[in-house]
């Protein structure tokens, strides 16, 4: 794997207007060649999607999953800028992809890793900080771990850092970028609600040997 530097990244990304990991990412599949690199940010859509970013996307549509079963559920809300491209092909596959994605991602509960509360952060440090692994460890090197650990746990509770169930290649968030430069217009995703059957609702637990015994001294 070829060693990417800042520079190199920074330059392609001046170029292209591209994001700074998807550029480290164009220069890593293309052997740090800036041409190929290029090319494969405008192949993937994504170059053009990040010049659109800044624009307004208040049109778009909602849209429903329901697992096979009907005990998983989605509800999913994505914007683009007209009606017109709502109503296309390319957006509603994103849109049905997407929910498809939240159902088969129970532990997703935030769009984005920025958007998890600070509360939900310091509890995950809390029970990192805790793990038995660590005792003994310095307290530098146990802090590298933490972090570490920490990345990776809310990546797995923001949709956007999910590797494509159809593509694990990609991230749900460079589907989108692709999706909008195919498109040519500036693609969100708002805001989403998955539910699972039951879920929240307490069952009473019946001890059934209790109850046998009962009717059989009666």
């Amino acid at each position: 794997m070829p060693d990417v530097s800042a520079k190199l990244v920074k330059t392609l990304r001046d170029k292209t207007g591209a994001g700074m990991m998807d550029c480290k990412k164009a220069l890593l599949e293309s052997d740090c060649d800036m041409s190929k690199a290029s090319e494969w940010l405008r192949q993937k859509g994504i170059a053009s999607a990040e010049k659109k970013a800044g624009r307004t996307a208040a049109e778009g549509a909602v849209g429903s999953y329901i697992h096979t079963g009907a005990r998983v559920g989605v509800l999913l809300e994505i914007n683009c800028e007209t009606d017109f491209v709502a109503r296309g092909d390319l957006f509603q596959g994103l849109l049905k992809d997407v929910a498809m994605q939240i159902a088969a991602c129970p532990s997703v509960e935030y769009l984005t890793t920025n958007e998890i509360p600070q509360e939900i952060v310091e509890k995950e440090k809390s029970i990192e900080m805790g793990r038995e692994d660590l005792a003994g460890k310095p307290d530098q090197m146990k802090a590298r771990i933490v972090e570490g650990r920490i990345g990776k746990r809310l990546k797995e509770l923001a949709l956007m850092e999910q590797p494509f169930i159809r593509d694990g290649s990609m991230t749900v968030a460079e589907l989108v970028k692709q999706v909008a430069g195919q498109i040519g217009e500036n693609v969100k995703v708002r805001r989403f609600t998955r539910y699972t059957l039951g879920e929240g609702i307490e069952v009473d637990k019946v001890d059934f040997a209790s109850e046998v015994a009962s009717i059989s001294t009666n």
